[in-house]
């Protein structure tokens, strides 16, 4: 069961900055019960005075005014429905910002156990279903309620005796709805928990179809989204269950709340206690509570699909990065240091547990524009160190340091805006090449776009583009080789001039007709930066100052390549000797 409190906490966070409208909206929403509750006045007293034989002169008069306060209370529900809907879609607008930005912060530990698919239906789709809560809390619990409020009011007013059996009836209406209500949101909960994982699988197996078709594999991958279908089935028919219940409630208490009503009605007028008037009275009275209390119980079945959504809005609203706080130290311009000082890593494996340490106790110093070739064997740490020195993750124990300031002690978006990395998969977007070099900024002008694309040699691979910079590309490969794409990152990374430049085997997928190229590119995009080589091929480290060798997680060796080349006994001079393809495969 989410509390109360939950509610009202999501709103007021998320309505405050709306508060004029809100107002406005209380005050058009009071405007349209009053007269709903008027017009039943109105209609009483021209039946009675009919009946007394009282002529056109008096009825008349209640009559037109029957009718323009009929036009006044639509007019002001439609606007009041208007004003809901504008206050709903802005709040809930705004939460879904403050969750993507949430999310967006956190480590990328979080995002590799949550798929893409599964965080746009807890971004998007719980929050759409909070949508209705917001937009018609107003309108249909706070403004029914206050209707059902009056309601009886006036048949206390009318008839205590009438007023004590319909108040009676509601209250037992309510009470069962919200026993009911305690009943479906954990329901809901799995249902919405469900939902995202069923996304979250469409969503790989999207990302996935080249390889899922090649092997074969797709038989499996429908065997597997057919599970998910099998359990969200009866989920959903058990969510469905809730609203048939409070339906049915609903229904049945109305019945036998009408009954006593005509009964006490007739009795009543028998023994002269109320007119006939006063009879239609109380029946329309009894009549208008009939729709509050059937939009109370839809906005009941909204509720449990909301307390699910803020339950796992809350979840993932208090999900904290596994990155140390934030420091306010700047790092400086130009080639930087890289600095790692005892450091140990392990990648989660869930929030309680550890996988198998990556990094043992790792510590070496690069010095400000030197270029590092960084060896070992598949699964020796390579990556791992790209990926710290990038600040993706944090190491449980040692320190990071980049141009001497420790990872924590600067802000992480100046900390990666220091340090440039291209892997061998580069990630494209749906937009022009220009979008794609400046991630959609605007404010680099197409000079320095041009410049930087001239410095790295790069003209040739323009002009061979269809449209030049305003070439589109597709996501994914964007119809560009691995070559082509790398080129592109290459460009990206030297706009925004940083001080350390990752290639992560960046050379392992280039396509040989451009190969020369690249090497260009790369050799100016390193000239006055620090620069970190992964790579497993022997010509891709001919460039390197410097060679550092992993092994298990561990350092091994670590000097000038000059050096350990000439050095029969290093490690390094044995993978010349024996061929790195072979001895790092």
């Amino acid at each position: 069961m989410i509390p109360v409190r939950a509610y009202f906490l999501l709103l007021t966070d998320y309505l405050r900055p709306l508060r004029p409208r809100v107002a406005l909206l209380g005050v058009v929403l009071f405007g349209t019960i009053g007269l709903q509750l008027l017009n039943p006045q109105l209609i009483k007293r021209f039946i009675d005075g009919a009946l007394e034989g009282r002529g056109g002169s008096a009825l008349i008069p209640l009559a037109v005014t029957f009718m323009l306060v009929a036009v006044a209370q639509q007019t002001l529900a439609i606007w009041s429905t208007y004003l809901a809907e504008d206050i709903g879609w802005t709040a809930t607008n705004h939460l879904r910002a403050n969750l993507t930005d949430h999310v967006l912060h956190l480590d990328m530990g979080f995002h590799k156990g949550h798929s893409s698919g599964e965080l746009i239906e807890r971004i998007d789709g719980d929050i759409t279903a909070l949508s209705n809560f917001f937009s018609a809390m107003m309108i249909k619990v706070v403004g029914n309620g206050a209707l059902v409020i009056g309601v009886l009011v006036m048949l206390w007013l009318e008839s205590w005796i009438v007023g004590l059996s319909v108040t009676i009836f509601t209250a037992l209406a309510l009470g069962v709805m919200t026993g009911l209500h305690r009943v479906a949101v954990p329901r809901w909960k799995a249902i919405r928990a469900t939902a995202a994982e069923a996304f979250g699988f469409v969503g790989e197996v999207v990302e996935g179809t080249e390889d899922i078709t090649a092997n074969g594999a797709g038989p499996y991958m429908e065997e597997r989204f057919d599970e998910i279908q099998r359990r969200w089935l009866p989920q959903t028919i058990r969510g469905w269950m809730g609203w048939a219940w409070m339906w049915s409630t609903t229904i049945i208490l109305y019945g036998l709340s009408t009954s006593i009503v005509f009964i006490l009605g007739s009795w009543l007028f028998g023994i002269g206690t109320l007119t006939i008037g006063s009879v239609y009275l109380v029946f329309h009275y009894v009549e208008m509570t009939r729709h509050p209390m059937e939009q109370i119980r839809a906005q009941m079945e909204d509720l449990q699909k909301a307390g699910a959504a803020i339950a796992r809005v809350d979840e993932l609203m208090t999900t904290q990065t596994k990155l140390k706080a934030e420091g306010d130290r700047s790092i400086s311009d130009g080639a930087l240091s890289v600095e790692f000082d005892n450091v140990t890593f392990a990648y989660a494996d869930g929030d309680d547990g550890a996988d198998e340490i990556v990094l043992h106790d790792v510590s070496f110093d690069i010095a400000p524009g030197r270029v590092v070739g960084l060896l070992g064997r598949t699964g020796s740490g390579k990556s791992t160190i790209a990926r710290l020195i990038t600040r993706l993750y944090e190491p449980q124990a040692g320190t990071v340091r980049l141009g001497g300031v420790a990872t924590w002690d600067a802000h992480v978006a100046d900390f990666r805006k220091r340090v440039g990395m291209v892997t061998q998969d580069v990630q494209l977007f749906r937009a022009s090449v220009r979008d794609n070099l400046t991630f959609f900024n605007n404010a680099i002008p197409e000079d320095r776009i041009l410049d930087a694309i001239h410095r790295l040699e790069l003209d040739s691979w323009l002009a061979s583009l269809p449209n030049g910079l305003d070439t589109l590309l597709e996501s994914g490969s964007g119809g560009l080789s691995a070559g082509q794409a790398q080129l592109l990152a290459f460009t990206r990374i030297f706009l925004e001039d940083p001080g350390v430049i990752v290639l992560d085997e960046a050379s392992s997928r280039l396509d040989p007709a451009t190969e020369a190229l690249i090497e260009r590119a790369v050799d100016h995009l390193l000239e006055g930066r620090t620069g970190i080589v992964i790579a497993h091929r022997l010509g891709t480290v001919t460039r390197a100052d410097d060679i550092l060798i992993l092994d298990e997680g561990r350092v091994v060796e670590f000097g000038k390549r000059s050096m350990l080349a000439a050095d029969p006994d290093s490690r390094f001079s044995d993978l010349l000797a024996t061929g790195m393809e072979e001895v790092l495969a």
